[in-house]
């Protein structure tokens, strides 16, 4: 048998960009396979997929607009020149099958793979489905969800596909080396507080406001303010009398040193967020996203109807709510430990395994 070939596209966001990464790695952990991604020049993956290693072609994104504008006239005429440039991919690697992880990079190869007759396998990321994936789901019988009731065709669960280091993270043999490299105390509660990248406004200004109460309370927090919202203000500071530290960050490189220095997070509901800590058995009090959809609260609500979770809504969230719930949580450590296991047991690690095997068992009998 000659050498696999393999199309994944995805792009846009981190949402798309990591699980598509993961999958890539695991793939060419198990065979000896030609990887292609397929990305725009406007999206994160022009940066982050060849910084891992992987080969980038680009196609001409398609934006799909959300509201009648004019915009939406010219979408057929840029999508038909995007699914040729995709075609001209799967033809020149000789691609076996399609892997696409939404976003609108996705569109296009679903569209050209369906007209080559490759098989597509689509793996969508959140709970609510997005448009590429809805469409190409009809024509497929390889679906596969991050989430146990995604509502699409052929709909299998299996999980968000996430780096080695997350999937096979031991969060109580990692703690004393990630509190080191923080600067935390190596004792005490330890409070976690990111909004993704860039940072959260209400999550970032109410933890600020809460700083004095939670650090008096022997609890540390580890801040990851988000590159852009890092000030000279925001500084080091650590409580006299309970030797609990406020230690800010802009960005966290490598965030299983951050779920493994926590014993407790306050974060979005995305879905990287809710698997990833779900995953590391870490508690999380989510807040999610005030607009959009409403996709982020449904992210989380499988771990919090099983008490594996708290939900606040942002508008609700204040200095005196966080305070509220970290310190009731904190002060039961046998809750703690119920909702770890229960997000142990909820959410699968094993997922980037098993979706490259998928992928590689739909490539082998196409080649």
């Amino acid at each position: 048998m000659g050498r696999l070939s393999i199309v994944l596209a995805g792009g846009g966001t981190a949402g798309h960009t990591s699980p598509l990464i993961a999958t890539a790695q695991q793939l060419a952990a198990r065979a000896d396979v030609r990887i292609t991604c397929v990305g725009t020049p406007k999206g994160l993956e022009s940066r982050v997929i060849p910084e891992a290693g992987l080969t980038l072609e680009l196609i001409p994104p398609v934006p799909l607009p959300r509201r009648l504008t004019p915009e939406l006239f010219a979408v057929p005429g840029r999508l038909v020149g995007s699914v040729r440039a995709a075609g001209r991919i799967l033809a020149s690697t000789g691609a076996q099958v399609a892997v696409g992880f939404g976003g609108y990079v996705s569109l296009p190869v679903y569209l050209a793979a369906r007209i080559a007759k490759v098989p597509v396998v689509l793996h969508e990321g959140n709970a609510v489905p997005g448009l590429a994936n809805r469409i190409a789901a009809r024509f497929t019988p390889y679906v596969v969800t991050t989430f146990p009731d995604t509502k699409l065709p052929h709909a299998r669960h299996l999980g968000l596909p996430v780096r080695t280091g997350i999937a096979t993270l031991d969060r109580a043999a990692l703690r004393p080396d990630a509190r080191a490299s923080f600067g935390l105390p190596a004792e005490g509660p330890v409070l976690l507080v990111s909004g993704g990248s860039q940072g959260a406004r209400s999550l970032n200004q109410a933890t600020i406001d809460a700083i004095p109460r939670l650090l008096g309370a022997g609890i540390s927090v580890l801040h990851v303010l988000g590159a852009a919202n890092l000030t000279d203000a925001d500084v080091v500071r650590t409580d006299p009398a309970t030797g609990a530290a406020y230690v800010p960050v802009g960005y966290v490189d490598g965030m299983e040193n951050a779920y493994a220095a926590a014993d407790l997070m306050l974060g979005r509901s995305g879905a990287g967020t809710v698997m990833e800590t779900a995953m590391t058995g870490l508690p999380t009090i989510f807040v999610p996203l005030p607009h959009g959809n409403g996709e982020q609260a449904l992210n989380a609500t499988f771990l919090v109807e099983a008490g594996a979770g708290l939900l606040v809504a942002d508008a609700d969230l204040d200095a005196d709510r966080l305070v509220a719930e970290v310190t009731a949580l904190v002060d039961d450590p046998d809750r703690l430990a119920r909702m770890s296991a229960e997000c142990r047991r909820l959410v699968p690690a094993d997922a980037s395994a098993a979706l490259a095997e998928l992928v590689l068992d739909v490539a082998e009998r196409r080649h």
